[in-house]
């Protein structure tokens, strides 16, 4: 059964889900392009009866003047088995903490990616390889082992009502 330009079909609307749109384009008797008649958007025709089914791309004829492309490179995912630096395993594991300053080669367990290596250490924050990735993560800052980040002091409060040479309970009226 043939479906002419113009008339309406079912195809699956991936802007707004509708499923009623109009055959816009045809390459032989294949549909290529639909307008959905909900939202206007158009898109490639998605027939909802094959969509469990692999789409099967559609072969063009090359023109004898054009030159065959050439295979696309595959892009190069980098992947870190190890760590770049050796576990120090005469230390046990410590639990992660902002507040604590950490040296090169110590384990620490963190509470969301797990244990890991600490593979690079500055002041204010180092770098942490785990099984899900390198992370980047805060540490204390001075040279101490661990207090370097501390709550600040609260603020007092002086009384601006009497001024400071004023006497308690004495009057200014003669």
């Amino acid at each position: 059964m043939s479906v002419p330009t113009g008339a309406d079909i079912e195809a699956l609307c991936s802007k707004c889900g509708d499923v009623w749109h109009v055959v816009v384009a045809k390459v032989g008797e294949e549909i290529v392009r639909v307008i959905c008649k909900e939202c206007g958007a158009q898109h490639r025709y998605r027939n909802p009866k094959l969509k469990n089914q692999p789409r099967a791309r559609a072969t063009t004829s090359s023109s004898s003047s054009s030159t065959p492309r050439a295979p696309r490179e595959a892009k190069v995912v980098q992947r870190f088995d190890t760590p770049a630096v050796a576990a120090d395993l005469s230390k046990a594991v410590r639990t992660y903490k902002a507040s604590e300053k950490f040296q090169v080669g110590e384990r620490v367990e963190h509470p969301t990616f797990g244990t890991g290596v600490v593979e690079t250490a500055e002041s204010g924050k180092m770098t942490v390889f785990f099984a899900v990735g390198r992370k980047v993560l805060v540490q204390a800052k001075g040279d101490g082992g661990g207090g370097g980040l501390a709550r600040p002091k609260p603020f007092e409060h002086q009384s601006a009502a009497a001024p400071a040479d004023a006497k308690v309970g004495e009057s200014t009226d003669e």
